[in-house]
């Protein structure tokens, strides 16, 4: 209430916990006569006409007081709404203005607990909970009262059929047909648990069969994951050959690209020099390639002929003999020996001569001998082996090879010649031996302008 009276205590409503607040009886009467009374809790402003029955009017004298009316009673039949609407508004307590406040207080409280035991419901309540209380019992009493009506119509029911009894000879009569259908469903449920113990058996078969696969899968899967394993080990080691196996055939391809003989005695020009193994051969006024240089040159193209006329013996005559002892090789005609190293003098070396004029014809004959072999394979005219550089007894391509009453620059471009001459009897041999690559086109296919090419270099100081 706005307006309430100072010893009187404030209250919460036992529900929505909203603070109530009481009024003395005179207070009420005189906003109740007044006909305009206002209420809050919590702040809010209610319809004057409910707010002004919220609370429970307490007399002055003990004898007087009232209290909420009692729950009714399931079964009990339930009051009118207008009688119920005003139990309703009247539900509030007045109370006194008394002197002590400790007194109205325990007042208050014990009548609180009446109403509380009476209703069942915690007192005390604002106006809102106390008419949604009111609507919850209504409606459990209308449930009640269509219980009611429920259970009388079924009585009436009850009422009105009559119980036909049975003659003795008929329930007799019925008693034996239920004994024997009970007869027949024993011998049903004993057939039933033959059926059940054979399907045990089977069951119990099955489960053993069952459990006799499973052993059987997992072994299975055991070698399988087990085979599975070595698979994959073996195509490993599979896949390591197979790799080896590349590495070495791309090593073989090179070996058979690699002319065994080309790379032994690999034939170049340095400057002015022709050389052969990176050994000069020759020698110049201002350039004096020393003997030893010289001599080993002499060496490495005696050996790379030699080797070249053995191969074809006994088809190549080899009437001159060459025999190459490192640096010091010499060269046999019939009985003679001649030698070919150094140091000689310059002018007298007949010996010297003799022995580099007989190399030019052992390499003239085996030229001869190669172009022989082109036409006895009947190669075309222009595939037949001819030399680069003609020789002529002890001449190439007109230069003198004899050191003896010659110019330096002449011996040295002849022996440059020679070697060229040599690379080109060399080019041949591998394309026609077993010297020659497996991977190289056949033989008949080089022709004289493709050794040409191969060679050519020799003249422009590069190599051939």
């Amino acid at each position: 209430m706005k307006k309430d009276d100072s010893n009187l205590p404030p209250g919460v409503c036992q529900n929505c916990r909203q603070s109530l607040c009481f009024a003395t009886v005179d207070s009420y009467t005189d906003k109740l006569f007044n006909g305009s009374v206002s209420s809050s809790y919590s702040g809010s402003t209610l319809d004057s006409t409910w707010m002004d029955h919220s609370f429970v009017v307490l007399p002055k004298q003990k004898s007087q007081a009232h209290g909420f009316p009692p729950r009714p009673r399931t079964g009990t039949a339930k009051p009118d709404s207008d009688q119920s609407r005003k139990a309703m508004e009247e539900s509030f307590v007045v109370l006194p203005l008394a002197s002590r406040k400790p007194s109205i207080i325990t007042m208050l409280n014990r009548r609180f607990d009446i109403a509380t035991a009476q209703t069942l419901v915690d007192q005390p309540l604002c106006l809102e909970c106390m008419r949604m209380l009111s609507d919850k019992l209504n409606k459990e009493v209308e449930d009640v009262r269509q219980d009611i009506k429920a259970y009388e119509a079924c009585l009436q029911r009850l009422e009105v059929v009559s119980c036909n009894a049975l003659s003795e000879a008929d329930f007799i009569q019925e008693k034996d047909k239920a004994e024997e259908e009970e007869r027949r469903l024993e011998s049903a449920i004993e057939e039933a648990d033959k059926q059940l113990a054979e399907v045990n058996i089977q069951r119990k078969g099955l489960e053993f069969e069952s459990k006799r696969f499973k052993e059987l899968e997992d072994s299975y899967w055991h070698e399988f994951n087990s085979f599975q394993f070595q698979q994959t080990s073996r195509q490993e080691e599979r896949d390591a050959i197979l790799s080896k196996i590349q590495v070495s055939q791309a090593h073989l391809e090179l070996l058979k690209c690699t002319d065994m003989l080309n790379d032994a005695f690999p034939i170049c020009v340095d400057g002015d020099f022709g050389t052969i193994n990176n050994f000069r051969l020759g020698r110049l006024p201002n350039i004096r390639v020393q003997w030893d240089e010289i001599n080993a040159a002499w060496g490495q193209a005696c050996l790379l002929l030699h080797v070249m006329a053995q191969y074809f013996q006994p088809k190549f005559p080899y009437r001159i003999k060459i025999l190459p002892k490192g640096s010091y090789p010499r060269i046999v005609d019939g009985n003679d020996t001649y030698e070919l190293f150094g140091p000689v003098n310059l002018f007298w070396s007949t010996r010297y001569d003799k022995a580099m004029t007989l190399f030019l014809t052992c390499l003239k004959e085996f030229a001869k001998f190669a172009t022989s072999k082109d036409r006895e394979n009947n190669k075309r005219p222009n595939d037949i082996f001819k030399l680069p550089h003609e020789i002529e007894n002890d001449k190439v391509k007109s230069y003198r090879i004899a050191l003896s009453f010659n110019k330096l620059e002449h011996w040295t471009k002849a022996l440059k010649y020679m070697l060229c001459d040599l690379k080109w009897v060399l080019s041949w041999f591998v394309h026609n031996t077993n010297f020659q690559p497996l991977s190289a086109p056949p033989a008949s296919s080089q022709t004289n302008s493709q050794l040409s090419a191969s060679t050519g270099k020799c003249l422009q100081g590069g190599i051939y």
